[in-house]
């Protein structure tokens, strides 16, 4: 069988500007239920990238195709370059699983150390950076206490931890903040922006649109095994053909040429603008002062993620003000 090809854009280091990459990607289980039907979608090197969708959507089953754990139907996945059921792709990879199940007799100290172990560490290379790792997640105080006794956000840090053994370059993390307390959010957060920052890509898989909103550079929606959006955190929270005008409107009434579009609300003060396909901003901005209305602001309209996110599940019509 010929796998389909990735077209691969080289940096100035001669690497692909993407650390995974799916292709029209489908996953049948048994049954013909369909996970997966055609992924296609790129993650750059250096970036936070979030897969949203409700549950059944194949975030989780694109998460274990790019690890190895379940093998595709069709397409191709690659990861750091390598085909991702190549064993060497996983190298240069953290994880942290939704539902893991770590040796409850083990203290955090102790899956630190087996994690680097399983990665090929040396006892002495990974008794030198466990430390370090459970104070990065705010776990020093408690690395030699026993698994068991951790409530479910100390779960989550020491799971980041053993995740960033063996300084992966690239992290994939399943609802890494799954149970965590508000000021913990913020740390792993924080933590992220870190490591985004040292050159480490990470893939996130998330209910929590909030945090992805404050935290990713590009998201992608799924449902029902499909990509129904993918976009930068801004393409995907603007209206598009929609602002917000300060003014001083002089109580008078605005009535826009039907060419450049329609005022959907109007204040003393603040004008709510769509403005018909093909037109831009300029145009608006000149008609009102063609009408001597001195403006003071200008600015896309914006929703929420959630917002747009629901919008795309449920397919409905954009809400107009």
């Amino acid at each position: 069988m010929t796998l389909p090809s990735i077209s691969v854009t080289l940096d100035a280091k001669g690497q692909s500007r993407y650390a995974i990459e799916a292709l029209d990607v489908y996953k049948t289980y048994p049954g013909d239920v369909t996970a997966l039907g055609g992924v296609t979608l790129s993650v750059l090197r250096g970036e936070i990238f979030a897969l949203l969708g409700p549950n059944g959507a194949g975030k989780t089953t694109l998460f274990k195709i790019a690890l190895g754990i379940a093998r595709l139907t069709s397409g191709r996945v690659e990861v750091d370059g390598l085909t991702a059921s190549d064993p060497e792709s996983r190298r240069r990879v953290g994880y942290l699983p939704e539902n893991h199940q770590f040796p409850s007799y083990l203290t955090g100290n102790g899956l630190v150390t087996l994690a680097g172990r399983l990665r090929g560490m040396s006892g002495s290379e990974i008794h030198g950076v466990a430390p370090g790792l459970l104070d990065l997640v705010g776990m020093s105080k408690w690395a030699d206490r026993e698994i068991k006794t951790y409530s479910k956000g100390m779960l989550q840090r020491v799971g980041l931890a053993q995740a960033l053994a063996a300084n992966p370059q690239i992290l994939f993390l399943d609802e890494p903040t799954d149970g965590v307390d508000p000021v913990g959010k913020i740390e792993i957060r924080q933590l992220l922006q870190k490591l985004r920052a040292e050159g480490k890509t990470i893939l996130i898989n998330s209910h929590l649109l909030s945090e992805v909103e404050s935290i990713a550079d590009r998201v992608a929606i799924l449902d029902k095994g499909r990509v129904m959006k993918i976009g930068s955190i801004g393409d995907l929270t603007s209206r598009g053909s929609q602002y917000e005008i300060q003014a001083d409107l002089k109580n008078v009434p605005i009535a826009f040429p039907p060419e450049i579009g329609r005022a959907l609300s109007i204040s003393a003060d603040t004008l709510a603008l769509e403005l018909k396909d093909g037109q831009t901003i300029n145009s608006a901005i000149d008609f009102l002062r063609s009408q001597d209305i001195a403006i003071l602001s200008v600015k896309p309209i914006k929703i929420s993620l959630e917002q747009s996110f629901i919008e795309t599940i449920s397919g409905c019509e954009r809400t107009k003000l």
